[in-house]
């Protein structure tokens, strides 16, 4: 998710007007990097739970024994914020949801969409920051993600890079993912992710493959691609990892709504359409984002942090208990990573109050009701 790029999306919200499954914390140790890093076998699940949040409807967090990822995406938009003193504190945070899992997420740039290659800013994370954080959520009990990053500087959406010479620039990425697979075998990161909504070159399988290999050169365990929830079933290297990733921005509704039952069944068709493709590929599906604003309107447009300036609170915990609800027991779902914990100080460009995180809000009650986290 990127912020400059999703406020060009808001026009498309008009038009139209993607770390979880619930689960038990003896099944905190399961996910899609435990075991032997291959994500293709079933995982054990319990039943689904309708209703909105704390209706009769829902299951207590003791009714269910769920395994998956249950994670959150810590990004970082400065060279230093994963070295900065709330780190400790957000990761905490983070674990006390029930949440087992964090991703974190160092971003290069380019200029142009049509670029040969990419560089480092001074919005993305040291090496020695990211190792850092690495090391206090291994030591807060979160596995981790890493989960490299390729933005336009000009805020364009990611998903337009189209290099006239794709050699030179999987020739410069595949040096920017290598380098992140040594960090994430030197720290012992649980799972790495190849890249995020890139769709622009992920129908070049040939040139991804060729990456991908350099990558478990070096890294051993597993491996995912975070398609954008309209690009993954065009990514055609999905062969080459161990998990399908999906971006699971979907709109569920044209206009804004508190109905977490309608919201749970606007989710059956594409759990029908994730379900056979995940058959297809033979790998579960693993929600490398999901998330809402709280915003009014959220659900018509997931991808959007600026649909509305009026909060919804209420809408956001709306559309958690409906997704938690609807993915729960589906044996080939690996889980989500919500899309996100807190901004860093003085780096948000939403108001905590309208931003993603469902921190301190009734979206946060639902995750620890799924998750079993502290009361």
């Amino acid at each position: 998710m990127k912020r400059a790029a999703c406020a060009l999306a808001a026009a498309a919200a008009l038009f139209l007007a993607g770390c979880s499954s619930g689960g038990s914390p003896d099944n905190s140790a399961d996910g899609p990097g435990s075991g032997s890093g291959s994500a293709s076998g079933p995982a054990p699940s319990g039943p689904g739970s309708p209703g909105g949040p704390g209706s009769p409807g829902s299951h207590r967090p003791e009714d269910r024994k769920v395994s998956g990822m249950r994670g959150f995406a810590l990004p970082s938009w400065n060279t230093d914020d994963y070295a900065k003193p709330e780190a400790g504190a957000y990761l905490r945070q983070i674990a006390a949801t029930g949440a087992r899992w964090v991703t974190f997420t160092p971003t290069w740039y380019q200029n142009g969409v049509t670029d040969p290659a990419m560089h480092t800013t001074g919005e993305t994370a040291s090496d020695d920051s990211l190792r850092h954080i690495v090391d206090l959520a291994h030591s807060t009990g979160l596995k981790v993600m890493i989960k490299p990053h390729v933005d336009l500087a000009n805020g364009e959406d990611r998903a337009h890079i189209r290099p006239t010479d794709p050699d030179a620039w999987f020739g410069a990425y595949t040096g920017v993912l290598t380098h992140y697979a040594r960090l994430a075998a030197d720290t012992k990161a649980e799972q790495l992710s190849v890249g995020t909504e890139l769709a622009g070159t992920s129908q070049d399988g040939a040139r991804w493959g060729k990456a991908i290999a350099e990558v478990r050169k070096v890294y051993r365990g597993p491996l995912t691609y975070a398609a954008n929830y309209d690009e993954y079933r065009k990514v055609a290297f999905w062969g080459d990892l161990d998990i399908v990733g999906v971006d699971a921005y979907w709109p569920l509704a044209q206009k804004a709504t508190t109905d977490a039952a309608g919201l749970r069944q606007a989710w059956k068709p594409i759990i029908d359409e994730l379900a056979a493709f995940s058959a297809r590929q033979h790998r579960q599906i693993l929600f490398t984002e999901a998330g809402y604003v709280s915003q009014r309107g959220t659900t018509t447009a997931p991808y959007s942090w600026t649909v509305s300036k009026t909060t919804g609170d209420d809408e956001q915990a709306a559309a958690y208990e409906a997704l938690l609800a609807a993915f729960d027991g589906k044996p080939w779902w690996a889980g989500v990573c919500w899309w996100m914990w807190d901004d860093w100080p003085d780096s948000g460009e939403t108001a905590k109050r309208l931003a993603y995180t469902p921190h301190g809000k009734p979206a946060e009650r639902v995750l620890r009701q799924w998750w079993g986290g502290a009361p």
